[in-house]
């Protein structure tokens, strides 16, 4: 280790840093003990009281050690001190899968590789369980040897969290990996769930881009609840035949995994072959395809969809919509420098929000339009570089409170839009905002004057 690395706990020597969170951070470590390299994911006790999420965090505890299984990342032990947690756990080596499939589809040898090894993964889950409700290529990490490994449990249940009716009722994911029930805020089978976010991740794996994207939320929302998406032309008739089956919207249909296990191409892989090749009617060509960091690209070539119509109000079903990274789609979506909308999410009561929202336009000189139900407009007196700047503020409840609102310019300058909300809007929001969808977690404020001192210099390197 270099001569700026500290002794944590005096058993870790605490190295780079691997990533940041929403409650702490993640470093590279060793043992001072055995000389085995780790990772230590340090967690700010006074955000997690605040936030309300001890319980989630003694839920993450509970259930990696309830989950021991050679493709899920093993928790070793977790220490505390007065202001923070430390989980120590494996440390992969070959990082995010994510990283890997942002450059571009693999092969289908490695893609059949990682699903199988994702599927044996969240099979185990099941079998004690425990319900991942988070799966996507950004918590599935690779060791060494480039075997995968099921991470980050911040998100998932146990078989204990279900209701009288056997199924789960908080609705949360990453709204691009999400299954189409967890949307509609009816309760939802966590396994049959699981199942759904594997085989988007195939479909990725295999594409290099994402089945269901769309610039507009909503927009993808509905793409979700259709099943409406395109296999390029290069997958395998077996390979249709099975993400047929798993991307199925009605989950009493979509397939088990133990089914899945059965599936000839599961078992086969690449090797698979039909006696008839059959030919999909919701294929197209490569020229059609959308790289997976590229998915802003409209696409208006005809697809399958399923005959049951998707509801737009479950939008509201995402109760946990901002509390992750994982919530911004910015990586999959923007590809301009400035946004022309902004999201927050609040705990505040609708009827709150609203005055708030009111109080803001007055101060501003901003005339007020109630256009319908949840949704105001706040039109600027003055005219600006491009017009009358104007700005829809709209409103979705998840629960009586616990809000998501859009701010979107809906007329004007984009960095008029932009200024107005960054010098004038956002401060004066800050009562009653939760969290805003896109900002970037500010570093946690270390207590411990050797951490302190570590990530000054970690930042300085």
């Amino acid at each position: 280790m270099e001569n700026n690395s500290i002794v944590l706990m005096q058993r870790y020597e605490l190295g780079r840093l691997l990533g940041q969170g929403t409650f702490g951070k993640v470093y590279y470590a060793r043992s001072a003990i055995s000389n085995q390299s780790v990772a230590i994911k340090t967690i700010d006790k006074s955000k997690i009281v605040k936030s309300g999420q001890a319980e989630r965090i003694k839920r993450e505890i509970s259930v990696m050690r309830l989950v021991r299984h050679p493709n899920i990342i093993q928790l070793y032990e977790v220490m505390a001190t007065k202001s923070k947690i430390y989980f120590v756990i494996e440390y992969a080596k070959g990082g995010e899968l994510f990283d890997k499939v942002s450059k571009g589809k693999l092969k289908e040898e490695l893609a059949h590789k990682y699903f199988q090894q994702l599927v044996n993964a969240v099979d185990f889950c099941h079998s004690r369980g425990v319900y991942h409700r988070d799966i996507k290529p950004e918590n599935l990490l690779l060791d060494e040897n480039e075997n995968l490994k099921v991470s980050d449990f911040g998100l998932s249940a146990l078989a204990d969290s279900k209701r009288q009716d056997c199924l789960l009722h908080t609705p949360c994911g990453t709204p691009a990996y999400v299954a189409p029930e967890v949307l509609r805020r009816k309760g939802y089978d966590g396994a049959k769930a699981d199942v759904w976010s594997c085989g988007v991740v195939l479909f990725v794996l295999l594409a290099g881009y994402l089945p269901f994207h769309d610039s507009n939320l909503i927009e993808m929302y509905r793409k979700i609840g259709r099943a409406e998406y395109k296999f390029p032309n290069w997958f395998s008739p077996e390979v249709r035949k099975l993400l047929s089956k798993i991307l199925n919207p009605d989950p009493e249909a979509r397939i088990s995994i133990d089914k899945i296990k059965e599936h000839y191409w599961y078992k086969k892989g690449p090797n698979a072959r039909q006696k008839k090749p059959v030919v999909e009617n919701n294929s197209v060509s490569p020229s059609g395809s959308i790289p997976f960091d590229q998915c802003n690209e409209s696409d208006n070539t005809t697809a399958e969809t399923n005959e049951e119509s998707f509801v737009p109000t479950s939008i509201n079903a995402f109760d946990i919509i901002c509390r992750s990274a994982g919530f911004d789609l910015s990586r999959y979506f923007e590809n301009s420098f400035h946004k022309r909308e902004e999201r927050f999410s609040s705990r505040q009561p609708a009827s709150v929000i609203i005055s708030k929202l009111e109080e803001i336009a007055k101060w501003l000189r901003l005339k007020i339009n109630k256009k319908e139900a949840g949704l105001l407009k706040l039109v600027s007196r003055k005219e600006g570089k491009k017009g009358i700047l104007s700005i829809d503020a709209e409103i979705f409840e998840v629960t009586p409170c616990f809000h998501l609102v859009e701010l979107k310019k809906s007329n004007g300058d984009t960095l008029e839009f932009q200024k107005v909300l960054k010098e004038d809007i956002r401060p004066a929001l800050q009562d009653i905002v939760w969290v805003w969808q896109d900002d970037q977690q500010e570093p946690s404020e270390q207590p411990q004057q050797q951490l302190q001192t570590h990530e000054q210099q970690q930042e300085q390197s």
